[in-house]
């Protein structure tokens, strides 16, 4: 096949370990060991993938078997071994995929090969990618000719998942970790593809590239080829077009957005946020990139600009630091876990669109937390937020988007300052439960209508105390009624209450004390002259209820 006609993952692949970077120390360990005759038997590459494990496993072979000897292994110019490794159609050289081919049976066929000798070569060796997909059976299989193999046979093992393998396959090879690609060494190898290929791509486009592609080599190259093809004949592709080829968004408007949202303005935050969305991003992609986000502000004066694998330019760098001194360590580290919590909050709603958009309004509201309320949880694992707004700021915002310092999420040196006296809100008020009227109004609250139907039908009260309540009832109180009830008052005052039973009478029950009201009511008006007057004119009169007139 014509070079030419390759993509670039492919038409660039390392042929030597000259060729290899990123990958230095290992590529010198492996051909010191094969100059010096100490090549073990089998050897181990793992790490994530397009960093060259296969590819190094290729080259290991073509250098054990090399035609020109350990001592001045092919360059440029290949002999008939290496050629043939190169394109892997080498009789001795015999890789296999573990993912199609994960069997016992597979496993006892490699080992009744490996009875032969090498028919050109002087090993006979076996590249086996994706060995973690072998069965516990094929493992096994393996084992003892793993550990003592002929001499004329080697092993090379390729694997993204080395905990999948068993440790006793992994103490018979040699282990070799191979590394993510520097950020800078990655930048300055697909610079010179590009240049190569002639590509009319940016240096910002390709640190973009670099960025996405995670240290992965493969990667960066498909997405490079990508880049080039989409530019045939057309201007060069700058940041922003690649953005879009890729699916990817300028960080610089999560560092807008995040600024609107310390400022509090409600309508430049949706605004924001809907030309990210319109861009094509979604919902999870953007909660990822805004963790990302947040990472930068709270440890941003501990990393430099190649730590953040070229993510920042150097103007989103110097805002992050800017905006990263208004606001306390305690409130990042709270807008984290609110916001690991909303991405599992996007598995369980429709529409995640709008999802997001009311966690970046809340976010907003997120303020005069202290530190005892953000390291508290409740029963169900959920963090107790407070919102400092006032409808009237609210408001306020709508309508010019204007906040004072105040309206600000406070940082440690405004707490410390402004220390506002603690208003009990209404909930707080209502959760409290002093007399017998409290409980009956917490039930309503609560929505507790059996409960609050035995309290007002079949309990007479006796006393009523702190965290005591004493009682009588008549034959009708449901048999769960107290273990119901110390349930229900531990829940609502977090405290135990004692609840007993007394001998005495006490108090008529709610209704059976509404009924003699009533009752007295009925025989007040009956006594009265305008009653007696109504009964003189309408004999057959009969009063039959009392309700009393409120004045609207």
């Amino acid at each position: 096949m014509n070079n030419n006609k390759k993509v670039l993952a492919l038409k660039y692949r390392p042929q030597t370990f000259s060729d290899l970077i990123g990958q230095d120390v290992i590529a010198e360990t492996i051909l010191n060991s094969i100059k010096n005759d100490k090549a073990p038997n089998a050897y181990l590459f793992t790490g994530i993938r397009g960093i060259g494990k296969t590819t190094t496993a290729r080259i290991v072979a073509k250098s054990l078997n090399c035609t020109k000897g350990a001592g001045s292994l092919c360059d440029k110019e290949f002999c008939e071994n290496c050629e043939a490794i190169s394109n892997s159609n080498h009789m001795d050289v015999l890789e296999m995929d573990a993912a199609s081919k994960t069997g016992v049976d597979d496993v006892r066929d490699l080992i009744e090969f490996s009875r032969y000798g090498p028919t050109s070569a002087k090993y006979k060796i076996f590249i086996i990618d994706e060995v973690h997909m072998l069965s516990k059976q094929a493992f096994n299989a393996l084992l003892k000719t793993l550990e003592e193999p002929p001499k004329y046979l080697k092993f090379i093992f390729a694997t993204t998942e080395i905990k999948k393998i068993p440790i006793t396959v992994v103490s018979r090879c040699q282990r070799f970790d191979l590394s993510r690609i520097r950020s800078s060494e990655l930048f300055n190898f697909i610079k010179k593809i590009k240049d190569k290929e002639n590509g009319k791509v940016s240096d910002e486009a390709l640190k973009l590239i670099v960025k996405i592609s995670e240290g992965s080599v493969r990667d960066a190259l498909s997405l490079l080829d990508r880049g080039i093809l989409s530019t045939l004949g057309k201007k060069e592709l700058d940041l922003n077009s690649a953005q879009k080829i890729f699916g990817y968004f300028d960080k610089s408007q999560l560092i807008d957005l995040f600024n609107f949202i310390l400022e509090g303005q409600e309508a430049k935050v949706l605004e924001v946020y809907r030309k990210i969305y319109d861009q094509g991003i979604e919902p999870k992609v953007f909660i990822n990139d805004f963790l990302e986000i947040l990472y930068y502000f709270k440890n941003i004066e501990f990393i430099t600009l190649e730590g953040t694998n070229f993510s920042l330019n150097d103007d989103d760098f110097q805002r992050i630091k800017s905006i990263a001194n208004r606001i306390s360590k305690k409130t990042l580290i709270l807008y984290w876990q609110f916001t690991i919590r909303t991405l599992d909050e996007l598995n369980i709603v429709s529409n995640q669109n709008l999802s997001i958009e009311m966690f970046l309004l809340r976010l907003i509201y997120i303020g005069d937390l202290d530190e005892n309320k953000i390291n508290s949880e409740t029963n169900d694992g959920k963090i107790n937020f407070e919102y400092s707004k006032k409808e009237s700021q609210i408001k306020n915002d709508s309508a010019d988007n204007k906040l004072t310092t105040v309206n600000q999420i406070k940082n440690v040196i405004q707490e410390s300052e402004l220390k506002p006296e603690k208003k009990q809100t209404l909930f707080e008020k209502e959760k409290i439960i002093n007399s017998f009227e409290d409980l009956l109004k917490r039930c309503s609250i609560e929505k507790e209508i059996k409960l609050k139907y035995e309290l007002e039908h079949n309990v007479n009260l006796v006393s009523f105390e702190n965290l005591r309540i004493e009682i009588s009832f008549n034959d009708n109180l449901d048999k769960n009624f107290v273990k119901d009830l110390s349930s229900k008052l531990f829940k609502w005052t977090n405290n135990r209450w004692i609840i007993t039973f007394s001998k005495n009478n006490g108090q008529l029950s709610i209704k059976d004390q509404e009924k003699n009201k009533k009752k007295e009511d009925l025989n007040k008006i009956e006594n009265s002259q305008v009653f007696k007057d109504f009964q003189k004119k309408f004999p057959d009169i009969k009063l039959v209820d009392v309700k009393k007139n409120e004045e609207s």
